[in-house]
């Protein structure tokens, strides 16, 4: 059968499609099949058997099914380009803008970035709805993104999309958790849940990149067959390890030994968790074996993220004013903390509500 197109949403499907019945939260996709056939589905993929005279496909899992038949129908566009995938509760937007401008500076490479606040194709923005896209999306951008010469890829990955098969059938070249504290337990539930969902990145990625201060994220790694690489500040047992740590009202300076040799690194986002960012994107960079001191270089001029301990320019006035997206209690606490470590005064924190 000659298939026109893939769907899973009965309102975009056009003549020729095959439409993929996926069950939601709130809704099921094979209530729409109807819908779906009348605007001119041929086949339909389903986990029950569909009521009309149609051929069709059926799958244990719609969802997992949707996202083999879509890196398929674009042709695995994820292995023509180096894939890295960055998962955690906090600091994953602040780490791939950070990894995209130290790619961008060090290889000269072209770089689409998927993540939270938009995606991006070199220079260029393309607006978005969530973290990490539905299956269909997801390999439709990255087909774009092979089309237009990109040769690395920088995802977040959600824990929804770990769990909810986004990303099935992709091999990271690296995959990395920055934290885990408590989110999106109106999903998971439970901690434990929430933990192993994150954990399904290092069941595909060959080199895995952990935070060696967060138990949590060492716990994940147990069973991964994944080569480790790890990174902390406290830990003895990292091998990448920031020292000299001075965290100062307009950044953060410290040092990593390599070989013996102290190198220094700079980055001009205040903050304690600012460190930690700086590492995993060292520690990504060291896994896909580029040189300490140009990734050193790199951040040292890196502009990071808008809105995320973002410094507004208050010249000539005696105080310093920082705007962040902290949306979560640990969120917020980090960056409260982290301010009280340089400030030299008062902390006046305004909270936005919507």
């Amino acid at each position: 059968m000659e298939l026109g197109g893939i769907s899973y949403d009965s309102r975009s499907t056009q003549a020729g499609d095959l439409f993929v019945a996926v069950t939601g939260f709130a809704v099921d996709g094979h209530e729409f099949i109807g819908n779906a056939v009348q605007s001119g589905a041929v086949a339909i993929v389903c986990e029950q058997p569909p009521e009309l005279d149609i051929p069709y496909v059926l799958v244990d899992s719609a969802r997992e099914a949707l996202a083999k038949i879509s890196a398929n129908w674009f042709f695995h566009p994820a292995k023509k380009m180096t894939l890295i995938g960055v998962t955690g509760t906090n600091g994953k937007t602040t780490v791939t803008y950070l990894l995209k401008e130290v790619l961008e500076q060090v290889c000269g490479a072209k770089v689409g970035l998927v993540g939270t606040i938009h995606n991006m194709i070199g220079d260029t923005i393309i607006p978005t709805e969530r973290t990490t896209p539905e299956s269909f999306q997801l390999q439709k951008l990255l087909h774009t993104m092979a089309e237009e010469g990109c040769t690395h890829v920088l995802m977040e990955v959600s824990s929804h999309a770990l769990e909810l098969n986004r990303v099935e059938g992709m091999e990271f070249q690296v995959g990395a958790i920055t934290n885990l504290t408590e989110d999106h337990l109106d999903f998971h539930k439970t901690m434990e849940q929430y933990a192993k969902a994150k954990a399904k990145l290092f069941q595909r990625c060959k080199i895995g990149v952990v935070n060696q201060d967060d138990p949590a994220c060492t716990q994940m790694m147990q069973g991964a067959s994944c080569t480790k690489i790890s990174c902390g500040v406290t830990s003895d047992l990292a091998d990448i390890r920031a020292e000299d740590i001075r965290l100062l009202s307009d950044g953060v300076a410290f040092h990593i030994t390599e070989n013996g040799v102290k190198i220094p690194i700079k980055l001009g986002i205040p903050g304690g968790f600012t460190v930690y960012n700086a590492l995993t994107v060292i520690a990504i960079a060291k896994a896909l074996g580029l040189s300490m001191e140009g990734v050193a270089n790199a951040l040292c001029s890196a502009r990071g993220v808008k809105g995320r301990v973002e410094v507004v320019p208050t010249p000539n006035k005696p105080y310093t004013v920082l705007i962040d997206y902290a949306h979560t209690p640990d969120g917020l606490e980090n960056v409260l903390r982290s301010v009280n470590g340089f400030c030299k005064g008062r902390v006046i924190a305004v909270i936005g509500c919507g």
